[in-house]
């Protein structure tokens, strides 16, 4: 009743060993996906005894995950997928390990809590606490939704068990990197909310799996209701919702800054790419296509 670890990894030298060492004691064996670091990632993993795998990064995380899930050879009996910034805790591991032999045969996926560390702080409010996620599934079962951001597991049957334990997304990159990396999610992001109005490509619906009701929930909100917003608009009523109604404002000072960042900033940078691409390419369908591949670089 083996787990098999699957694990990304981009220059991810400040985060890999932490990961890994979290997972040691639960999983018979960890996989790196990487997208060929140029920084000790891989000479990390090497020594630390992992397995690695390299595939060309096609900006999108759902085809490089399913590309390890197909190209791995993953023979135990459960598949976990893992980010490289993200660490199980203590309590979680153990709970891991208490509970997988003992999972009912009707049980396809298990979910447990995430955590996220911001600049060291808990961000506990602000609807960020507990974000409940799909992350182990019975090999064969799941796969990643083909979506470019706020991608989940969706399994094709079965029932889904929760954990009462947690895992922490804690980045240790400096703010520099985090405003890069939320840049280049902004037009992931707006491509997926283009693909939404325009059908531009065809995609997963995690509404329609058996997976996560929280994340169904949510996502059904950013489909109904956020998403038939004002463009503009939308980030300013999500942030104060966000700070004020799910009591963001309780995070104190660094809370304060990643919910204004996150919830604010980066949603209003969605905003202005899908305004401008609805302006270059006219509503024209092929137009956008067409600058979405060549001028952003992203493979739908």
């Amino acid at each position: 009743m083996g787990i098999t670890a699957i694990i990304l990894t981009f220059n991810e030298e400040l985060h890999i060993e932490r990961c890994v060492n979290s997972l040691k004691g639960v999983c018979e064996r960890i996989c790196i996906v990487d997208s060929f670091s140029t920084d000790k990632t891989i000479e990390i993993a090497k020594n630390l005894g992992l397995e690695v795998f390299q595939n060309k990064w096609e900006n999108n995380y759902a085809k490089q995950l399913n590309w390890g899930l197909e190209n791995c050879n993953i023979q135990t009996a459960w598949t976990m997928r893992m980010d490289a910034d993200e660490y199980l805790l203590p309590e979680l591991q153990n709970e891991i390990k208490e509970k997988i032999n003992a999972i009912e045969s009707e049980v396809f996926g298990i979910e447990y809590s995430r955590r996220v560390y911001f600049k060291g702080k808990w961000i506990k409010f602000g609807g960020f606490y507990p974000i409940r996620l799909l992350r182990i599934w019975r090999t064969g079962s799941g796969i990643c939704e083909e979506r470019l951001m706020d991608e989940h597991i969706v399994l094709n049957k079965g029932k889904v068990q929760k954990l009462d334990n947690d895992v922490v997304d804690e980045n240790l990159n400096p703010i520099h990197w985090w405003v890069t990396k939320h840049n280049n999610y902004a037009r992931r992001e707006a491509t997926d909310l283009l693909n939404q109005e325009f059908n531009l490509v065809y995609t997963t619906d995690i509404q329609k799996s058996n997976s996560v009701k929280q994340a169904a929930f949510k996502r059904f909100l950013k489909n109904k209701i956020y998403n038939k917003l004002p463009l503009g608009l939308r980030p300013t009523f999500y942030f104060l919702f966000r700070f004020f109604l799910q009591f963001g404002i309780l995070d104190g000072p660094k809370g304060w800054i990643f919910h204004f960042l996150q919830g604010f900033w980066y949603r209003l940078l969605v905003d202005i790419n899908i305004y401008e691409i609805k302006k270059s390419s006219n509503n024209d369908k092929n137009k956008m296509i067409k600058i979405i591949r060549d001028d952003w670089k992203i493979n739908i």
